[in-house]
Formats: C-alpha cells, structure tokens, sequence
C-alpha cells in the first residue's frame, strides 16, 4: 500500500460517512460521535504501529484498518437508531460487506484487500479466531487495542459530560444502580476478560471495560492507558468497596508488572 493509496481510502471514508449526516440534532450528534472516534482510533494505531510495525508499508496497512474499522457502524445506525449489535447487527460483519459491496478497496492488491476486510470484520469478536492467518491476527491485535483505548476515552467523557451533551447512542441501557454482579467483578478479579453477555448494571458495564485491559495485546497501549488515566477515571465511576478496589488494585499491579518486565 502506497501513501496515495492511503490518501484515497481516506478520502472515500470522508465521502461515505458524510451520506450519512443528517439535519437531526440527535442524530447528526451519533454520527460525528463515530467519526471523531474512528479519527481517534487512526491515531492510536499510529503510535502503537510506530512501536510494533515491521516498516511503513505494515503501518500504512494498520491505519487503513483503523480508518475502517467501525465504517459498518454508519449504516447499523441509519438502519437501527442504534449501536448495540445484540438489538441490531453486528457491525463488523456489516463493515466487511460495505467495503466488498462498495470496492472501497479495489485500488489495492488482492491480499491487502482481504487483510483489511478480515480484520474490519474481526475486530469486535470476543477473540481473534484461530482461522487467522498470522500476518492479519497481527494487524488485528493493532486495531483491537486502538480500538479499546478510544472506547475508554468515550464511555468516560460520556459519564463525565452533563446529561444535554451526551451522545444517546453511547448509553448500553443498563440500569444506572448502585448493584454490581459477583460474577463480572470475579473476572476482573482473577485477570479474565468478562463478556458482554452477563451484563446487568451500569456497574456490570464499567467492571466488564476494566478487564478489557488484561486482553491489551501490546504494552505500549498500556502505556497510553496509563498517560491517559482512564483506569482511575473509570475505577473512580465505581463503588468504592473493598472488593473492587482490591480488583483494581490487581489490574494496576498486573500493568506494573507487564511494563517492567516487558511482552
């Protein structure tokens, strides 16, 4: 892939999700919200690809990966009003058909092609599928922890936004309750990563992005968690019990020891 042919992709981006904007206030707010994160998540990979890529043409590769990553999200909401894929779609699978529907790459050889549509299509399973080959689980572990690291930064600047300036679409619909469930704090507890399927509060949600951070696949993204503070913004939106400090407590000490003695 050549710089232009970067130049391209990013321009065809441009030019699709701007079909989408719409003169809705609310909505207009849902579609920008995803194009800001998409930037975000192109500059994370840059600087997580800057510290693991083997050469230019590997990074170019990445931040195209990134730049579509969630390019299925634009129709998932025009279709659902929505960007949960329990109630809608799943919207990797729908990217990956957009970019094969579309020939948003057709300019580009035939296996960087299929590298972008497989990890587009990839990125949000629970785990990388074994079927991968290794060149695209590597450029799927870029995506993924560039991907994280922006979902962090917009779950807090929700929570910390006042209630006129949030996103709707951001909200998961969990009751905002004081409870939280043993079994997703016993994940977080014991270094596992939860799943989304056993959610039931707010709680639940915030404990789930917590153990995201023991499925980092790089230690320079647990850098930029660090620089950035979003585990203690996002532990600090938590009760304060002895129970979840003490899992906090772990994940920190799980950090230290991953930068210390290297991955």
């Amino acid at each position: 892939m050549t710089a232009k042919d970067l130049e391209s992709l990013k321009e065809w981006f441009s030019a699709y999700t701007k079909s989408f904007y719409s003169s809705s206030k609310e909505d207009q707010k849902n579609i920008l919200l995803k194009v800001e994160h998409t930037r975000n998540v192109c500059e994370n990979i840059f600087r997580i690809a800057d510290d693991v890529a083997r050469g230019a043409d590997e990074k170019r590769l990445a931040e195209a990966a990134a730049l579509f990553h969630d390019v299925g999200r634009f129709p998932q909401y025009a279709r659902y009003r929505t960007f949960r894929d329990a109630v809608s779609t799943n919207h990797g699978h729908l990217g990956a058909k957009v970019l094969a529907d579309e020939g948003a790459l057709s300019g580009l050889p035939a296996d960087e092609r299929e590298m972008i549509i497989r990890t587009v299509r990839f990125h949000n399973a629970f785990a990388i599928p074994d079927t991968v080959d290794e060149r695209t689980a590597f450029l799927l572990k870029m995506v993924r922890d560039a991907d994280k690291l922006d979902i962090f930064r917009v779950f807090i600047e929700y929570y910390e936004s006042p209630e006129e300036d949030r996103a709707s679409a951001v909200a998961y619909g969990l009751p905002d309750t004081p409870e939280y469930s043993r079994g997703i704090l016993s994940c977080l507890s014991e270094g596992k990563i939860a799943s989304y399927v056993n959610l039931k509060t707010e709680n639940d949600f915030k404990l789930m992005k917590l153990s995201w951070i023991y499925g980092m696949n790089f230690d320079i993204s647990l850098r930029m968690l660090r620089e950035r503070g979003y585990i203690g913004r996002t532990a600090d939106k938590l009760p304060q019990t002895p129970e979840i400090l003490s899992a906090v407590r772990r994940l920190e000490e799980y950090i230290s020891g991953r930068l210390k003695n290297g991955r």
